[in-house]
């Protein structure tokens, strides 16, 4: 048996997939960015007119990314403490990783979750982080 979960409290997904579906005591996140929930805009994002990127904040990015996250925890009845795997996605490897692992090691210090970390040439939007997370529910 599965659920499938959708919530107005993180970013709209940008396609035909739910924000998480559980799986038994698993819980599935889709991948999720740091585009805000209220109006779709990037934390720290400017663009030129043709929407190239003039200059981001990773730092904006990751608070707002694991905001979206643990909103999508929480609708589905889970919670930060219950993370047991993350794969993180970062645009610019060199550049961003050393601010992005300080911060995560704030939010996730005594989780003790599995991490993978890999540079991606681009993501769907202009953002420079993405999670995929796994974490457990109560069936």
């Amino acid at each position: 048996m599965s659920d499938i979960i959708k919530t107005d409290t993180a970013a709209k997904p940008l396609g035909a997939y739910p924000h998480a579906r559980k799986v038994g005591n698993l819980l599935f996140l889709s991948g999720i960015g740091p585009r805000s929930a209220q109006d779709n805009s990037i934390p720290g994002l400017v663009q030129d007119a043709d929407g190239t990127i003039v200059s981001y904040d990773i730092e904006a990015e990751c608070r707002s990314v694991f905001a979206n996250v643990k909103a999508v925890l929480e609708a589905s009845g889970s919670s930060w403490d219950k993370i047991v795997d993350v794969t993180v996605f970062l645009t610019n490897m060199k550049k961003d990783f050393p601010l992005y692992n300080r911060i995560y090691g704030e939010y996730f210090a005594g989780i003790e979750a599995c991490r993978t970390t890999v540079e991606v040439r681009s993501l769907p939007t202009p953002i420079a982080i993405e999670l995929k997370v796994i974490a457990t529910v109560e069936g």
